[in-house]
C-alpha cells in the first residue's frame, strides 16, 4: 500500500531576526513515511523539532529544502510547494491536526467549535453537531459546558475540546502533538481508543507522546528524531 505521507530530504531553519539574524538551523535531511493504518511517533528531546516537523506537514511552516508528499483524494500533494489555497483545502478534507494549544474564535459555544471542521468538510449542521456531541461526552466534557465557550474552560477541559475537533472528522491523516499531556487517566484511555478507532479505518498518524504508556499503546513505529535524516 501506497504510503499516505512521504517526507524527504526536508530541512528547516529559523533566522532569529531580534539576535542580528541568528540562524538556528531545525531539521536537515529529515526522510521517513507513513502508511494508511499507521501510527509514527516521533521521540527525542525537546528542541529536536518535533513539533516543527508536524507543522511543517500541516503547511504552518515552509522549508528551506525538501517535500512532503500527502495523499489527497487520488493524487499526491507536496505541502513544501503548495498554494495557500490548496493547503486550506488538505486541511479541510485530509489532514486533521491537534496542537497543544487551543485557538478559536471568543465567545463560540463548544459544541461549535468542536463541529466547524465537521462543517467545513461538508457535513451537515445537525450531523457535525451530533458528531461533536458524542465525543464531548466521551472525552466527559459535562453536558452544561456544551454551549459555553472554551476559553472560560480549564486547560485539561481545553485539550479535550482540542481533542474532540481533531477526531470529528475520519481524516485520512491525523497530527497529534501531545494528545493526552493535560488528562487524566480515564481521558488517557479514551484518547488511546479514539486513535485505535482511527487506525483501524486506516488513518496514517504521526505524533508526539511523551506519556510512554500511551506510546507503547499506539505507536506502531518510534522514529527517534536524532535519526531522522536516514529514511524510515
Amino acid at each position: 500500500m501506497d504510503p499516505a505521507v512521504t517526507i524527504a530530504g526536508l530541512s528547516k531553519q529559523f533566522t532569529l531576526h531580534v539576535q542580528g539574524g541568528v540562524i538556528l538551523p531545525v531539521l536537515s535531511g529529515v526522510a521517513l513515511t507513513v502508511a494508511p493504518g499507521e501510527c509514527v511517533a516521533l521521540h527525542g528531546a525537546s528542541g529536536t523539532g518535533k513539533s516543527s516537523l508536524l507543522r511543517l506537514v500541516y503547511g504552518n511552516y515552509r522549508c528551506q529544502a525538501g517535500s512532503i508528499v500527502v495523499r489527497h483524494r487520488g493524487e499526491s500533494i507536496d505541502i513544501a510547494t503548495a498554494t495557500p489555497q490548496k493547503i486550506l483545502e488538505l486541511r479541510r478534507h485530509t489532514i486533521g491536526y491537534v496542537s497543544q494549544f487551543l485557538r478559536v474564535v471568543p465567545r463560540v459555544p463548544a459544541v461549535e467549535v468542536v463541529a466547524e471542521p465537521g462543517r467545513a468538510f461538508g457535513m451537515s449542521r445537525l450531523e457535525a453537531e451530533h458528531r461533536a456531541e458524542r465525543l464531548l461526552s466521551r472525552l466527559r466534557i459535562p453536558e452544561r459546558l456544551w454551549h459555553l465557550p472554551p476559553a472560560t474552560f480549564s486547560g485539561g477541559e481545553q485539550q479535550r475540546i482540542n481533542l474532540a475537533r481533531g477526531f470529528v472528522v475520519d481524516f485520512p491523516v491525523l497530527l497529534l502533538d501531545e494528545p493526552t499531556a493535560a488528562l487524566d487517566a480515564d481521558n488517557r484511555r479514551t484518547v488511546v481508543s479514539l486513535i485505535g478507532e482511527a487506525k483501524a479505518r486506516g488513518a496514517a498518524i504521526l505524533g508526539i507522546f511523551h506519556d510512554a504508556e500511551v506510546r507503547e499503546a499506539v505507536a506502531d513505529r518510534l522514529i527517534p528524531m536524532r535519526g531522522l535524516s536516514q529514511a524510515a
